[in-house]
């Protein structure tokens, strides 16, 4: 397996500007219906399930299904000539372990971020933030700061490429 960890991390530059993109479009939206009195009442979960159903379950999905298409890669992958695959095979990965790759690299760090901030918004009008929800937030930064070191470390797999079995390659 070949290293390449700025390229790797050109890709996700790439593809987080397109998922900008949806984020910007679902913002609008969101806006728009928060204007409306749409949201008046619902409590933080709520606004952080509705979140995580608008935008960032069909992330996941869209960038799980790339990597597992006949590409094997999303659109920042494909710019810098990377490829997922199975990192015992070298083959195409199926479409359920590019999910768990892509649930545990994208939806994790980003659903505990939005719990994180629908909390502290919403307990910071109450009085004092909790401690729980200060280590939290470290949380939700130190785990995508472990993905990024480790891409630098030993062979440069991430641990969401270690428990989907995956490899990115040329």
């Amino acid at each position: 397996m070949s290293r390449h960890p700025w390229d790797r991390l050109v890709a996700w530059f790439i593809d987080w500007l397109c998922i900008s993109a949806w984020v910007v479009v679902t913002a609008v939206v969101g806006v728009a219906f928060y204007e409306a009195g749409a949201t008046a009442g619902l409590s933080s979960g709520a606004l952080n399930v509705i979140a995580t159903a608008i935008v960032v379950v069909p992330v996941t999905i869209a960038l799980a299904w790339l990597e597992s298409s006949s590409r094997e890669a999303t659109i920042g992958k494909r710019s810098r000539r990377l490829r997922v695959v199975d990192a015992d095979t070298g083959t195409r990965v199926p479409f359920p372990r590019a999910l768990l790759r892509n649930a545990l690299k994208i939806a994790l760090p980003w659903m505990v971020g939005h719990a994180v901030v629908f909390e502290i918004v919403q307990t910071s009008e109450a009085g004092p933030v909790p401690g729980w929800l200060w280590v939290a937030t470290a949380g939700a930064y130190v785990l995508p700061a472990v993905y990024v070191v480790s891409l630098f470390v030993r062979r440069g797999r991430t641990p969401y490429d270690w428990l989907s079995r995956t490899s990115v390659t040329r």
